[in-house]
């Protein structure tokens, strides 16, 4: 984690430290994302916020995920796509949007060159980072084999954020 805080301030990232390790997010969110990996635990255990300089990225802090952190809600993309699928009347796709958010945990949200996120994949391949962007949130790609290596290839300058 030390690394990752030396990168944060050397790239001029936004971040609150908090004072304590305790943390709680709404128990909804707890039961439907089974096996969240102890390495986010200690992200929403050390990070009040954390977001780039620009504003357009941010890691999923306690507060996001009680929605009182920002104008976006921490599962944003799956609302839209949601709203898609209903706007079409299509019951099918809706719950396949259901089931797969229901297996990919969001942690970072992106406004960068459109609407895009990662996830942590909680599904057949338990931990590994996924990549999503818009128009189809869920055709996503891996870009990490757990939490530990993304942040790894964020401080060396493999994923850009």
């Amino acid at each position: 984690m030390k690394e990752f805080i030396k990168w944060l301030e050397e790239n001029n990232w936004n971040y609150i430290l908090k004072q304590n390790k305790e943390f709680s997010i709404p128990r909804e969110i707890l039961e439907r994302y089974k096996g969240i990996p102890k390495e986010y635990i200690e992200i929403l255990e050390t990070f009040k916020q954390c977001v780039s300089p620009s504003d357009k990225v941010w890691f999923l802090c306690e507060d996001d995920y009680k929605n009182n952190a920002s104008d976006y809600c921490w599962n944003e993309f799956e609302l839209i796509g949601l709203e898609a699928a209903q706007a079409d009347n299509d019951e099918k796709w809706e719950k396949e949007i259901k089931e797969w958010w229901s297996k990919h945990f969001p942690f970072i949200i992106s406004l960068n060159e459109g609407y895009s996120f990662y996830a942590i994949d909680l599904s057949q391949d338990v931990g590994a980072i996924v990549y999503g962007i818009e128009p189809e949130f869920e055709e996503t790609e891996k870009v990490a084999k757990n939490l530990e290596e993304f942040l790894k290839l964020v401080t060396k300058g493999k994923i850009l954020l």
